[in-house]
C-alpha cells in the first residue's frame, strides 16, 4: 500500500496513458475529432465567389410539379443555365434508370454542355453502369483507397453525353460525422473520382488523374494541368466550412447571378434532400460536394501529420507536472494546471490558422490533467503521512499551538539533522531524597508516583506554553529547548523566563507539600546557549527529536551546579546559565554568580543569575 501511494508511481500512470495513446482507440479518435470540429466549425466565413446552388426547392416542384421531373424540364434549367453563361454545372442527382416520360434524348443533349452527373458507390455487390476513371499511379495507391462493393451509374446514354461522373458517397467517421471526403474510390482494380475532383477534370479537359504513393499510403494525387492536391493516405481531404453559397432556386427565370460560376443543382425540398451530420451540424447532402470542391479550388488543404510527436509531447508535459507537483509550492502547481489546460487549445487554434494544421491536444491535456491529478493526490498522501507523523511525534512535548503550527507548514521541521544556536533548560528538584523516604517510611509508590508525575506535569505546561519543546524526561529531571523545531528568536529569554516561573511554581508547590505535611523542596535549573545539532536522531527502528552538542552538556553541567549556591535563607539557588545565555538578554536583569571550571572544559565559565 505505500508503495502505490509513493509519489513515484505517478509514472506508472503516465506509462500507461503512453501506452493507450499508441494504440489509438476508438474513444481516443472521439477525442480528437471532436476538438477539430471546434477549430473547423470555428473558421471565419466568407462568400464563395466560385459556386452558386440552384435548389430544387417548395418554389420549383410548385412551378414544375411533382418529383422526380421529366427530364426535358431539366433540360430546360440546364440551357437556361448555360444562357446564363455559368460554368461546370453538377447534379449530384442519380440518374439510374430511364426517363418515364421519354426525355432522355433532350436531356443528353443538355448534358454535352460541360455538365457532371452522379454515381453512388453501395454496399451491395451490385453494379450498374458505373464509369470508372483512368488513373496514372506513381507508386501503388489501390492498397489504401476506400472500396465499395458495388456502384450504380447513371443511364449508359446519359454517362455517355454527360462531361464527367462522379461518386456522391461520403465517408463518415468513428462518430458518424462527415469530416474528411475521399477523393478517389476503387471497386477491384477500377478507381471511381469523387464529384468535386470529376469537375475539376471536366473543368480542365483532361481525361484522367494522377496518384502518388508512398509504403505509407496516397501522398497526392492531381489533375494534369490542375494543381497538386494533397490527401491523407486514403485518398482524403479534409473539408473546409468556411464559405457560404449563393442559393437561386431552380424555378427562377433570371440565373445572371450565378455567370461565371460553378453550379450545383441541388434537391432542398421537403423530403427530397438527404441529411448529414457535418462539424457544423446537420446540412443537405449537396452542401459536401459544394464545401469539398471549394476546397479543392481554394487549394489550401488541412494538413494532419502523425500523431506520435502529439504523443512524445504529451509524455513530456506528463514528466514535468510530475515534477512540479513533487518539488513546486500549491499555487506554482495551479498555475501550471492552469496555464497548460489555457495555452493548449490557444496555441492549436492558432496553428490552425496560419497554417491550416490540425493538433491533437485532447490527448496531451487528458495526460496533463490526469497525471497532474494523480500526483497532486500523492502529494496529498504524502503530506498527510508526514502531519500525522508530526503530530504523533511532537504533541507530547510541543504546545498545541505549535504542533498546529508544524502540522500546517512541515517544511518548518528539517527532517535529519541541522546544526543551529538553541538554548537548552535543565530542571531537576533538588531535595528528592527526603520526599522519597517519606513516601518509602509510609509504603506508598504510588503516591511518590502521583507527586513526581504532578510536579513534572506543572512543569510541562510553562514550558510549552513559553514555546519550548521538551526532549524528555528522566525521572524527576525536564530537559527542554528553544529555537526548534520553530523559530523562536528570544529563545535565550524564554529559557531564562521558564526557569523563573517553573520556580514560582515550585513555591506554591511548597506551601501544598507543606499544608500536607510534606518535606520542602526545591528546583534547580541550568540554561545554555549555544550551537548544537538538532533533528531526528535514533535507529531504523526507533527515532527521538532531540539534540547533541558541548552547549546542551553545559546546560547540565550548570544544572547540577545550583545546589552550590545558596542565599542568605540557605535556599538553593533555582536558576543558573551561562555568559552565553546572558548576552542574548535583553529584559531579564542578571548578577554575576560565580566562575567555574566544568568537566570537559578548561577555561572557566563565568555563571549568572536572575535579579
Amino acid at each position: 500500500m505505500k508503495f502505490l501511494t509513493h509519489w513515484t508511481t505517478a509514472f506508472i500512470t503516465l506509462f500507461v496513458l503512453t501506452f493507450i495513446g499508441l494504440q489509438d482507440y476508438s474513444f481516443k479518435e472521439t477525442l480528437r475529432l471532436k476538438s477539430f470540429d471546434y477549430m473547423l466549425a470555428n473558421e471565419e466565413v466568407s462568400q464563395s465567389q466560385d459556386i452558386t446552388i440552384v435548389t430544387i426547392d417548395e418554389e420549383a416542384i410548385e412551378k414544375y410539379g411533382q418529383w422526380p421531373w421529366p427530364r426535358d424540364v431539366l433540360a430546360h434549367v440546364v440551357l437556361e443555365l448555360r444562357n446564363a453563361q455559368t460554368g461546370i454545372i453538377v447534379m449530384p442527382i442519380l440518374f439510374s434508370e430511364p426517363d418515364r416520360f421519354d426525355g432522355d434524348w433532350v436531356f443528353c443533349e443538355a448534358l454535352e454542355m460541360g455538365t457532371v452527373i452522379a454515381q453512388t458507390g453501395t454496399t451491395q455487390k451490385r453494379t450498374s453502369n458505373p464509369v470508372p476513371r483512368g488513373v496514372a499511379k506513381i507508386g501503388n495507391p489501390l492498397d489504401y483507397l476506400f472500396e465499395w462493393p458495388g456502384m450504380v451509374g447513371p443511364d449508359v446514354e446519359l454517362a455517355e453525353c454527360a462531361g464527367g461522373v462522379g461518386v456522391i458517397n461520403t465517408a463518415p467517421e468513428i462518430d458518424g460525422v462527415v469530416r474528411r471526403v475521399p477523393l478517389l474510390m476503387k471497386i477491384g482494380d477500377e478507381v471511381y473520382p469523387n464529384m468535386a475532383i470529376e469537375t475539376i477534370r471536366v473543368a480542365v479537359g483532361d481525361p484522367s488523374y494522377q496518384v502518388k504513393a508512398d509504403e505509407f499510403g496516397v501522398v497526392a494525387m492531381r489533375v494534369p494541368g490542375y494543381d497538386t492536391i494533397k490527401t491523407d493516405a486514403n485518398a482524403r481531404i479534409w473539408v473546409r466550412w468556411n464559405k457560404e453559397f449563393k442559393t437561386i432556386s431552380a424555378a427562377s427565370n433570371d440565373f445572371s447571378d450565378a455567370a461565371g460560376t460553378t453550379v450545383i443543382i441541388a434537391m432542398t425540398a421537403e423530403g427530397l434532400g438527404g441529411v448529414i451530420a457535418t462539424p457544423t451540424g446537420e446540412k443537405y447532402d449537396y452542401v459536401i460536394s459544394a464545401n469539398t470542391l471549394q476546397t479543392v479550388l481554394d487549394g489550401e488543404t488541412i494538413v494532419r501529420y502523425d500523431s506520435l510527436v502529439e504523443l512524445i509531447i504529451a509524455f513530456v508535459l506528463g514528466i514535468a507536472i510530475i515534477f512540479i507537483v513533487r518539488y513546486s509550492p500549491y499555487w506554482v502547481i495551479g498555475f501550471a494546471i492552469i496555464f497548460v489546460t489555457i495555452s493548449l487549445p490557444v496555441y492549436a487554434n492558432l496553428f490552425f490558422k496560419q497554417n491550416l494544421l490540425l493538433v491533437d491536444i485532447t490527448w496531451m491535456l487528458l495526460t496533463f490533467l490526469i497525471v497532474a491529478f494523480h500526483g497532486t493526490f500523492l502529494r496529498f498522501i504524502l503530506e498527510f503521512r508526514l502531519k500525522q507523523q508530526i503530530r504523533k511525534q511532537f504533541e507530547k512535548y510541543l504546545d498545541p499551538r505549535q504542533v498546529a503550527i508544524l502540522v500546517k507548514d512541515p517544511s518548518k521541521l528539517k527532517l535529519g539533522g541541522e546544526r543551529k544556536e538553541m538554548s537548552f533548560l535543565f530542571m531537576d528538584i533538588v531535595g528528592f531524597t527526603p520526599i522519597s523516604e517519606y513516601y518509602k517510611n509510609k509504603d506508598d509508590p504510588e503516591g511518590l508516583v502521583n507527586v513526581i508525575n504532578d510536579y513534572l506535569n506543572r512543569m510541562s505546561k510553562i514550558v510549552l506554553k513559553n514555546g519550548g519543546t521538551i526532549d524528555k524526561y528522566m525521572g524527576d529531571c525536564i530537559m527542554a529547548f528553544w529555537n526548534a523545531p520553530l523559530d523562536c528568536p528570544n529563545h535565550a529569554e524564554m529559557a531564562v523566563k521558564t526557569s523563573i516561573e517553573c520556580a514560582e511554581e515550585t513555591d506554591r508547590i511548597k506551601k501544598e507539600f507543606k499544608e500536607k505535611g510534606l518535606p520542602d523542596i526545591n528546583i534547580g535549573s541550568g540554561v545554555n546557549t549555544g550551537t548544537c545539532i538538532v533533528g531526528n536522531m535514533g535507529s531504523e527502528m526507533r527515532l527521538d527529536y532531540s539534540v547533541i552538542g558541548d552547549a546542551v552538556n553545559l546546560a547540565a553541567r550548570l544544572e547540577a551546579q545550583t545546589r552550590n549556591y545558596k542565599d542568605e535563607n540557605g535556599k538553593v539557588t533555582p536558576t543558573l546559565y551561562s555568559s552565553y545565555t546572558k548576552e542574548q538578554l535583553e529584559n531579564i536583569k542578571s548578577v554575576e554568580v560565580d566562575k567555574i571550571k566544568v568537566k570537559g572544559k578548561e577555561e572557566l565559565i563565568t555563571i549568572y543569575k536572575p535579579v
